[in-house]
């Protein structure tokens, strides 16, 4: 074959370049001199390297272009602050690099205030509460995710703003709880000296002159600010006369209340007759008695057939209720007992009979019946009789009757011909005094008390039961229902929602005093997560969408992304913290944590993964999955309170036979940079031979 001439085929601009480079410099020149030719027209950004016979001009790390008319910075913060730096960070692009900062709350895990994370360095919280009085005085630090948040202590009240509060924004100040002065009773008095802060008394005590039954004496201040309201109730002392009775026709006989006066009483005896024949006159007259007995009696001059009524009270200054009775003296010829009488109320419980006999000092024996129901309560009946027997013209008959009840009172007069008969109704109010005690919790949601009523005898409860969850500001929940019981020992076990936070107040019809009591209900598993399963067979995988879930069985803290080999998910316990993360030495044989989110940085639209990007979530790596083997990846979610922790697991994915897919883009780039720097490297090398 004939040799082609030397030139042939070469395109004719290389001829002309050859042709110019051959007038201008002699025809023998050194490779070290072409080698600085090029190199100084390397740009000042680039760099001049050595490829066999051939130079080449070369940006420099973080500059691109051709190397020689232009290296532009290459601005590595486009890709995203939390893809370059990871998350709480902020990017800052340099001429040539970049570098890290933690933002606000977060601190570089190597300590310094600047990185760029190719060693690993990511950005973790900072205890903003190891610093003192953070939270100024009386204040308690709590720290959080990025920040801190500031409660006030037990005995301080938030003045100002808002609770939780931070001290750089909300003008909330912790103020120390004082009560004041407190309250007042009529008729009583304050004993001692007294502080007005939290968790101080001040006893009382009545008056000279007045009296209470109640024991508790004593008020607090509470944590509220306020004084509770003091139960002593002073009442000025009132003698009672009571148990007026007739004896030898013409003496009167009665009764003080015990225990409350210990000096001589001088009492006023009014008395007024009728004379039984209308053409009489009649007998008006007043007569004073002073004693110290506690049963006085007198002996009154009265008229014989004569209808008396008799007044007895205290005279001034003392005070009494004034009692009265009526009497009958016998004349000459006595009369019959007509049998009529009426009865009347005293004293709530208690029943006066009067008769309207003109026969004095007869005895007569009337029939009690006395039927209780209660209208909230099918089965209650309280059934009692009994007879009474009296001579006086007016007596006092006192029930045992049961509170809250309705009750029909039949008085027959037994032993008259026409047995006459009257009837009456007394509604007896609530009792005053608690009458639940000993109130306990079991099986977490039921409660069990000791009622102080009658054994067997049927009582209703009033329940109200309030709940709230700090977690949740949204939630109320609220039930109101009766139960009722015969037992001197009920229970009622209460359908309440987990992880909630309850005042239940329980309260017997019978009573006007409630009993309120707290509790907290455990945490249950948190809802399943919700996945859109795929099975991944050699390919990439899918972009994984993380959905938010609701907090419906407590407080969700975090959300873990987890990647087991495939062989060990059915030996897998979702409650298990053993899965450690990516760099520890059992990761590749039991799986490792891949990527951990806290509930609050979850967007309630939900938010997408990438298995093996490489970046940090939390303190996990997001590790590259290895080629060709067989993975499980789970979503777990986590909830935490009150030390008690509950997780449920979903299964989010398999793959089967895993490969470097998702690195491909990166790949397919690199590859081509490398074949554009062959050719024109190629084309150097053949335009200097």
């Amino acid at each position: 074959m004939a040799r082609r001439p030397w030139g042939v085929g070469i395109p004719l601009g290389c001829l002309l370049l050859l042709l110019s480079l051959a007038r201008g410099a002699p025809r023998e020149r050194s490779q070290d001199d072409l080698h600085l030719d090029i190199c100084a027209t390397c740009h000042e950004h680039a760099t001049c390297s050595k490829i066999g016979r051939m130079s080449v001009c070369m940006c420099k790390y973080g500059f691109v272009g051709n190397g020689r008319t232009h290296c532009i910075d290459k601005d590595e913060c486009q890709f995203g602050t939390s893809v370059v730096c990871g998350n709480h960070t902020s990017c800052h692009n340099t001429l040539g690099g970049f570098y890290c900062i933690c933002l606000e709350g977060y601190r570089a895990t190597n300590n310094n205030k600047t990185f760029i994370p190719n060693d690993g360095t990511f950005c973790t919280d900072i205890d903003e509460c190891e610093v003192s009085s953070r939270c100024r005085r009386g204040g308690r630090c709590v720290n959080t995710r990025g920040s801190y948040e500031c409660y006030c202590m037990d005995g301080y009240l938030p003045k100002g703003g808002p609770e939780p509060f931070h001290p750089t924004r909300d003008a909330t100040s912790c103020t120390e709880i004082d009560c004041g002065t407190p309250p007042e009773i009529p008729g009583g008095y304050i004993i001692g000296n007294y502080t007005s802060r939290l968790g101080s008394q001040v006893h009382y005590a009545c008056k000279e002159g007045f009296f209470s039954d109640s024991e508790d004496t004593v008020s607090s201040c509470t944590a509220v600010g306020t004084w509770e309201s003091p139960k002593l109730n002073c009442q000025e002392i009132i003698i009672e006369i009571n148990e007026v009775s007739v004896f030898n026709n013409t003496c009167v006989r009665w009764q003080i209340n015990p225990g409350r006066i210990d000096s001589r009483i001088e009492y006023v005896i009014y008395i007024k007759g009728q004379r039984l024949d209308p053409l009489e006159s009649g007998h008006e007259e007043t007569v004073n008695l002073t004693t110290e007995s506690r049963t006085p009696e007198v002996c009154l001059d009265l008229y014989q057939g004569t209808n008396y009524t008799v007044n007895i009270s205290t005279a001034p200054p003392r005070r009494s209720v004034p009692a009265v009775i009526e009497l009958q003296t016998a004349g000459d010829d006595l009369l019959e007992d007509d049998g009529i009488f009426n009865i009347s109320i005293f004293n709530e419980v208690c029943l006066k009979l009067n008769r309207h006999s003109r026969k004095v000092g007869s005895e007569q024996v009337y029939q009690f019946k006395v039927l209780g129901r209660r209208r909230y309560l099918n089965n209650f009946y309280h059934a009692t009789s009994f007879n009474f027997t009296t001579r006086e013209q007016t007596a006092v008959v006192c029930l045992d009757l049961y509170p809250a009840t309705d009750y029909t009172v039949n008085v027959t007069l037994l032993g008259s011909p026409e047995w006459p008969s009257v009837q009456t109704t007394v509604t007896t109010a609530p009792a005053v005094k608690q009458t639940i005690s000993n109130i306990s919790i079991f099986n977490e949601t039921c409660l069990r008390w000791r009622s102080m009523k009658t054994a067997d005898i049927e009582e209703m409860y009033l329940v109200h039961i309030w709940g709230q969850r700090w977690y949740q500001q949204a939630f109320a929940q609220e039930m109101i229902f009766n139960i009722t019981a015969s037992s001197q020992t009920p229970e009622t076990c209460l359908d309440l929602s987990p992880g909630t936070n309850y005042s239940v107040s329980i309260q017997a019809l019978s009573s006007e005093l409630p009993v309120v009591i707290s509790l907290t209900t455990q945490i249950t598993e948190p809802p399943l997560p919700e996945v859109d399963f795929f099975t991944v067979h050699g390919g990439p995988l899918p972009h994984l969408r993380l959905k938010k879930a609701t907090e419906k069985n407590g407080p969700i803290s975090s959300y873990q992304v987890l990647v087991l080999p495939l062989a060990l998910q059915s030996t897998f316990a979702c409650d298990s913290e053993e899965a450690a993360s990516f760099f520890s030495k059992a990761s590749e044989a039991s799986g490792y944590v891949t990527a951990e989110l806290l509930a609050k940085d979850i967007p309630d639209d939900a938010m997408e993964i990438s298995i093996g990007d490489r970046l940090y979530y939390g303190k996990y790596y997001n590790a590259p999955l290895k080629t060709g083997h067989d993975y499980c990846i789970i979503l777990r979610i986590t909830s935490e309170w009150d030390e008690v922790r509950r997780s449920t697991c979903a299964v989010w994915a398999h793959v089967k036979g895993s490969s470097l897919t998702l690195l491909l883009p990166q790949m397919v780039g690199v590859g081509l940079g490398s074949m554009a720097v062959v050719i024109v490297l190629a084309f150097l090398s053949f335009s200097a031979v």
